[in-house]
């Protein structure tokens, strides 16, 4: 395609030859003459045209900022929407539906809707439901009485297990576990005694799970991630967790059980939930952060334990002042 063409597919405009050749897309460490690259700030972009790429995708604003380009620019208004397009545009066909393989199980009692995939060893469960166009992929598991709304995608050895429920076009990577038993135990006598885990998890419409990523059922009741919410890989997320909308989850998370978060709140990797407090909507927590209470709306939290991020920078200035003080301190002493 020329880059007036990937222009066309993105609704943006070229600054320079649109005819320029662009047979791959490519991140600034692997460009060639043959390749777009993006910029999203103007570091990266002065970075760009100093490279062999042969053009560039970046925002109005930087190349303005930038001044003469020496190369052509595919300019719009978000370069990383236009960027998630032309990926969009590049992904592998979704496999041909309908099919079943011949290593497929899928119980007589469970109800497949039309144009569905069901690759190698797959298992689906009595009484399961599986909507339109869904791609199961091999060694997926649809439990008994488990629901998968149209579009769904389980990826090789992903897991929606027993009663559990998920909207249109959920993904669940690689290896992922939905409806895992939650880790619900009662001492007794000297020793542990299992609580039954009798509820689900529900998952909202456009929910993404990553790979190897557990999701407990409840103890009672649900485990629930809202629409649009998006779990990176190596997350565990406990039983009656409630999650709300638009929310993002980095990987290897932690979140202890009944822990509730709000809307479109952000989350940093390796965080900690302590469980049994609420965080609010749109928050931010920072990576590697132990939030052992309750958030209200719209804070901006880091830290071990978790405080307002702003404060958490003075603390980590004041820390590494300490050396200096310490010589300080023995120097007057020694006086």
């Amino acid at each position: 395609m020329t880059l007036a063409e990937y222009a066309a597919l993105v609704g943006g405009t070229v600054l320079g030859d649109g005819e320029t050749p662009i047979e791959r897309i490519a991140a600034i460490e692997d460009v060639d003459d043959r390749a777009l690259t993006f910029a999203t700030d103007e570091r990266y972009l002065r970075n760009a045209l100093d490279s062999k790429a042969a053009a560039v995708l970046t925002e109005p604003a930087l190349a303005e900022a930038v001044g003469t380009a020496r190369k052509p620019l595919l300019l719009v208004a978000s370069a990383r929407a236009a960027l998630a397009a032309i990926l969009a545009s590049l992904e592998p066909a979704r496999p041909a539906a309908p099919y079943r393989d011949p290593s497929a199980i899928v119980d007589a009692t469970a109800r497949v809707g039309p144009d569905v995939h069901i690759g190698p060893q797959v298992y689906v469960g009595p009484r399961a439901e599986i909507g339109a166009e869904c791609i199961l992929l091999a060694g997926a598991i649809v439990g008994a009485d488990a629901r998968l709304g149209r579009r769904g995608t389980l990826h090789p050895r992903a897991m929606l297990l027993e009663r559990c429920v998920a909207g249109d076009r959920v993904v669940l990577q690689a290896g992922a576990i939905v409806g895992s038993d939650g880790f619900g135990y009662v001492f007794i006598d000297g020793r542990f005694e299992k609580i039954p885990q009798v509820g689900n998890v529900t998952l909202g419409d456009d929910v993404e799970i990553g790979a190897n990523t557990c999701i407990d059922r409840a103890q009672m009741g649900s485990t629930s991630i809202g629409t649009g919410t998006k779990i990176d890989n190596l997350i565990q997320i406990g039983h009656n967790c409630r999650i709300g909308k638009h929310s993002a989850f980095a990987a290897m998370t932690g979140l202890a059980g009944s822990t509730v978060v709000g809307d479109h709140v952000l989350v940093g990797g390796q965080s900690a939930f302590k469980g049994h407090i609420t965080v609010g909507s749109r928050v931010r927590i920072a990576g590697n952060t132990m939030v052992w209470s309750d958030v209200p709306d719209d804070a901006f939290i880091s830290g071990q334990p978790a405080h307002d991020h702003r404060e958490e920078l003075r603390q980590q200035v004041r820390l590494r002042g300490l050396g200096k003080l310490f010589e300080r301190v023995s120097a007057l002493e020694r006086k």
